[in-house]
């Protein structure tokens, strides 16, 4: 995001507010972007004030502004909420920034020597970069359920449906935040959501079953923010209908894990051997190809990202489904 100055008067108008500081470059976009499920997220907003999330704290529902300040080689990060959850928001903040998301090792000059060029010039250039930690688990499972074997635009279209038919709007909207910010349903409110809306959104029964499952045991899974990543990720998986793939998805969000690699995704294998080899592969070929980087596997992975590559086209794209016909 463009380093842009905080309008005057501003934090005094929220009821809580942070400066947090990230001592080096920043970039704020790129480290939460992947919290993002696509532009037309109702639940993050991006406007010439800042970017703008909403969620439910421990503490009720508020809305999230955070600013970038300062000189680029010196950031800041300015963060006003609002809502009865505004002091747990404002607290949580530099995790949610990537406090905890040490690169020191990775960027040790013994481990850049292990890396490939594309890899190591990646990071060269993208220094930035912060693996984001929500800690909110139910905000970051349901909208992964949603992607389990589908395409991400089915995914995204299914999100989107359920937000505006029963997300809640957020503290403030159409005043101090923007009028189209939305809150994700509580998990009571998720579970009071009738088969016929899952199916107008496109979401098949398993998926929806998966998330009913997960949800009646919402307070549980919210406790797993606390535990370490892999612990969290196998305890998820103890949920019928969360696999791998989904709880690696999950705790890379939540607990900004360094490691967790989404074993079963539909394109990620083909394209890491493809970036790392010039060979498509499958996942144990990929979980091969990484090994030497244990710890770091996620960050190997957003550079290869990062660095522009693009695989060639193997064979047919995944289908795209409509369940709302049957």
């Amino acid at each position: 995001m463009t380093i842009a100055e905080l309008p005057a008067g501003a934090a005094a108008a929220a009821d809580a507010s942070l400066r947090w500081h990230p001592a080096g470059p920043y970039d704020l976009l790129q480290t939460l972007g992947t919290l993002r499920r696509g532009h037309g997220d109702p639940s993050i907003r991006v406007a010439a004030e800042g970017l703008w999330m909403a969620f439910t704290t421990a503490g009720g529902p508020a809305s999230l502004c955070l600013t970038v300040t300062g000189p680029a080689a010196a950031p800041c990060i300015e963060a006003r909420a609002w809502g009865a959850g505004a002091a747990r928001a404002v607290e949580a903040v530099p995790r949610l920034l990537g406090r905890d998301d040490d690169w020191t090792a990775f960027d040790e000059p013994a481990f850049h020597a292990t890396l490939p060029r594309m890899v190591a010039e990646a990071r060269r250039r993208n220094l930035a970069l912060r693996l984001p930690a929500t800690g909110r688990m139910i905000d970051s499972l349901v909208p992964t359920v949603l992607e389990q074997k589908v395409t991400v635009i089915e995914a995204r279209r299914a999100y989107r449906y359920l937000m505006y038919r029963f997300g809640t709007p957020a503290p403030g909207a159409g005043t101090v935040a923007p009028a189209n910010l939305l809150v994700q349903p509580t998990p009571e409110q998720w579970l009071r959501i009738p088969s016929w809306e899952w199916h107008k959104a496109g979401v098949g029964p398993q998926r929806a079953a998966t998330i009913m499952r997960a949800l009646r045991s919402a307070a549980a899974l919210e406790r797993l923010a606390a535990l370490p990543a892999a612990e969290a990720a196998a305890k998820l998986q103890v949920i019928p209908g969360i696999g791998v793939w989904t709880a690696a998805e999950v705790v890379q969000r939540t607990h900004g894990c360094p490691d967790s690699i989404a074993v079963g995704d539909y394109h990620l294998a083909a394209y890491v051997g493809a970036a790392l080899t010039g060979r498509r592969t499958d996942d144990a070929g990929m979980l091969r190809l990484l090994a030497p980087w244990a710890g770091h596997r996620q960050r190997v992975v957003r550079m290869i990202g990062l660095s522009g590559f693009r695989k060639p086209v193997f064979g047919p794209r995944m289908t795209i489904q409509d369940h709302r016909r049957h």
